[in-house]
């Protein structure tokens, strides 16, 4: 019988958890991360005021989402690029597929674009014959490793320089020799040069559409962005429509606070923005440029006013880097598209409340992740959200949902909760009297299976505070 979900999440979540290794080279990577983003943050004269600024540049977009998509798509037609609006995954696909097909595509050169992970488009053009290329590093180890990416911003940031060695002398030279950081980037540097002049197509995602220019803006670190952009005669850039800001000016804000959310960095390397096909004299530039619009359930999400600002996310992994679950469990434990909190908030209303509950409650609930969002979505509340919409869709268990009901019927009854928790603690001392702590009688046993058991009170709370209160 196939695992669920949860079921795998469970499994994936415990083996990684004991994974000293994964969990050594997760902490170290987070540790220089934090140190970093500090700094990065102390670079900016007033954090949270630039917070504030991005929330409200993010929030004026999404509420007017379809008059800022509609003024991108005229500019860019003005331009002589194409826009195709796509309502799902298989409509992105098809027509990527069905335009590399028409054109004589064979080679494909991709940026890093979660957008093209979430609608699996490797796979339908590799399936059609057409060989794809991760460039980004990154990117290109994991699809050299055949897993999906780990992480929003560093996808490969589960492995050590040793593992990306062996790797990379099992899949490109048997004669790679050093697991020196600069020696394996020329190695895949080899390689990917190769594609990039080979390649008849470049895919990329974005960071954000800009409304008034009819301009793409990607942020990069490696050199391979603008190369997938600017050698192949054809550009497709597949990205999802809440990707869009009103303004060119709102990137000076964005961008920095993007930088620094993501890597620490007070800008990245690298600042693209792309409007259309290559104008009569330039020198560089794809000749076709098309944008593909991806729905995919954001509709649905942006209907509801309660929850529609998870939207405003920009991708900056903060949140995942930040969560102590996604420090101990990983990236690929979510087994999802986009994982940590931002991940546990999405992915239920992208893919389904059914199959995806169990991901809300992959969380301790401390708020931190609210905490670092550049944007302020407050990604606790939303947690505690799809909990609640989880259980109004019947999604929990029978046993589950009464328990809970029998918990509400005692808190909204004094005398019965006080005369429920003396219960516990006679039937406690039974238990623990008899020697059967830890046995199938001992309620308590799943929480004190890796915790120590915390001694029972001679008496309740409530009869301290009775004397407390009587002694004062």
């Amino acid at each position: 019988m196939s695992q669920t979900a949860a079921q795998r999440f469970l499994h994936d979540a415990a083996v990684k958890s004991a994974d000293l290794m994964h969990r050594e080279i997760i902490q170290r990577g987070m540790d220089s991360y934090d140190v970093a983003h500090l700094k990065g943050r102390a670079r900016i004269k007033d954090w949270e005021a630039a917070r504030e600024k991005c929330q409200a540049i993010k929030r004026e977009a999404i509420n007017h989402l379809d008059r800022y998509l509609l003024q991108f798509e005229e500019k860019v037609i003005a331009r002589g690029g194409h826009v195709f609006w796509a309502a799902n995954s298989e409509e992105a696909c098809t027509y990527v597929k069905n335009l590399a097909t028409r054109l004589g595509v064979r080679t494909v050169v991709k940026s890093k674009s979660m957008v093209t992970e979430e609608i699996q488009l490797s796979p339908v053009l590799e399936k059609a014959g057409i060989k794809v290329w991760e460039t980004d590093l990154g990117e290109f180890i994991v699809q050299l490793r055949e897993e999906p990416p780990y992480h929003i911003v560093t996808p490969a940031m589960h492995l050590n320089r040793g593992q990306i060695a062996k790797l990379f002398r099992e899949k490109l030279d048997p004669a790679i020799d050093s697991d020196d950081p600069a020696y394996l980037m020329a190695a895949a540097r080899r390689i990917l040069r190769q594609a990039f002049f080979a390649a008849e197509m470049g895919i990329s995602g974005a960071n954000f559409l800009v409304a008034d220019a009819g301009v793409i803006a990607i942020s990069t670190n490696e050199g391979n962005g603008r190369l997938c952009t600017s050698i192949p005669r054809i550009h497709v850039v597949v990205t999802g429509i809440e990707k869009v800001i009103p303004r060119l000016e709102d990137l000076a804000v964005l961008w920095p606070v993007l930088a620094t959310s993501g890597t620490g960095q007070g800008i990245t390397t690298y600042g693209t923005l792309i409007g259309g096909p290559r104008r009569p004299g330039e020198v560089d530039g794809a000749e076709e440029f098309h944008v593909v619009l991806v729905d995919n359930g954001r509709s649905q999400l942006l209907a509801d006013a309660e929850q529609r600002e998870v939207l405003h996310c920009i991708r900056c992994g903060a949140c995942l880097n930040i969560c102590p679950v996604f420090r101990h469990v990983g990236g690929h434990t979510y087994g999802t598209t986009y994982p940590g909190p931002i991940g546990s908030v999405l992915t239920p209303h992208l893919n389904g409340i059914q199959e995806f509950k169990h991901l809300s409650y992959a969380s301790s609930l401390c708020g931190a992740c609210t905490s670092v969002c550049p944007v302020k979505i407050d990604l606790a509340h939303h947690l505690l959200q799809n909990r609640r919409n989880a259980t109004e869709a019947g999604a929990t268990k029978s046993s589950e949902r009464l328990i809970f009901r029998a918990w509400r019927y005692a808190m909204l009854r004094p005398r019965m909760y006080a005369l429920g928790g003396w219960l516990v603690r006679k039937v406690l001392r039974i238990i623990y009297g008899l020697g059967l702590a830890g046995s199938i009688l001992d309620p308590m046993r799943v929480w004190n299976r890796y915790r120590s058991p915390v001694p029972l009170p001679s008496e309740s709370f409530r009869a301290r505070w009775r004397k407390d209160l009587a002694a004062n």
